[in-house]
């Protein structure tokens, strides 16, 4: 077994991606993990959003944005790992 490795990940994820309650449903699957970080729209039409915490829920989290939810339709997900900061205390919607 090994010790839980933290981790960050920075997605920007292309597709019918906004107006589908994306952000709202990576919210709840993030609180489901136990994955902090912030999600948002941005206005080239994609979403972007920071996660972190332990490895797995984390890649986990990283995995459902490739699909997004039921009414989504993902194209691309660019994924950038970066340094662990430990800064969030929950998973925010930024508006």
């Amino acid at each position: 077994m090994h010790a839980p490795r933290n981790v960050r990940l920075h997605l920007w994820i292309s597709g019918r991606v906004q107006g589908v309650f994306f952000r709202s449903a990576m919210k709840e699957e993030a609180d489901a993990r136990g994955v902090h970080g912030w999600v948002r729209n941005l206005p080239d039409g994609r979403v972007e959003a920071v996660l972190e915490g332990d490895e797995r829920p984390v890649r986990s989290l990283a995995e459902w944005a490739r699909r997004g939810p039921p009414a989504a339709r993902v194209d691309r997900v660019d994924e950038v790992e970066e340094p662990y900061v430990g800064e969030f205390r929950e998973f925010s919607v930024i508006r």
